[in-house]
């Protein structure tokens, strides 16, 4: 996958997933992180597609930053309590994030070598 689909499909994946998390939290504030980032990255995907640096490397930021925020507290309080769908839920969320990350690095690693 190109990482403009790679990028279209965490999106989604964060959309969906973090509004199903944001009801199950009868809308607490910080349910809605997830859906921010997934919105801005929806949003920076024609850009992203037409290959520019500067969103390029923000939306892989802002992905980083993300997946960095969800394994950290949430996901820690979510192990030690009982909801197995919240800890499905953010592995889901982590998971996108590690893979998208991994897909924008190698296509930076691609580009350099090509170039």
């Amino acid at each position: 996958m190109t990482p403009a689909a790679i990028n279209r499909l965490n999106a989604l994946i964060l959309l969906i997933i973090g509004l199903w998390g944001a009801f199950a939290a009868n809308f607490s504030p910080t349910a809605f992180i997830p859906v921010v980032f997934g919105a801005i990255f929806l949003a920076a995907g024609g850009a992203f597609a037409k290959g520019n640096k500067v969103v390029v490397h923000i939306v892989v930021l802002l992905t980083i930053l993300l997946v960095f925020m969800l394994a950290g507290m949430p996901l820690r309080k979510a192990l030690a309590g009982d909801d197995t769908l919240k800890i499905i839920r953010l592995c889901t969320m982590v998971l996108s994030g590690v893979i998208a990350t991994v897909v924008y690095i190698k296509s930076f690693i691609d580009a350099r070598k090509n170039a």
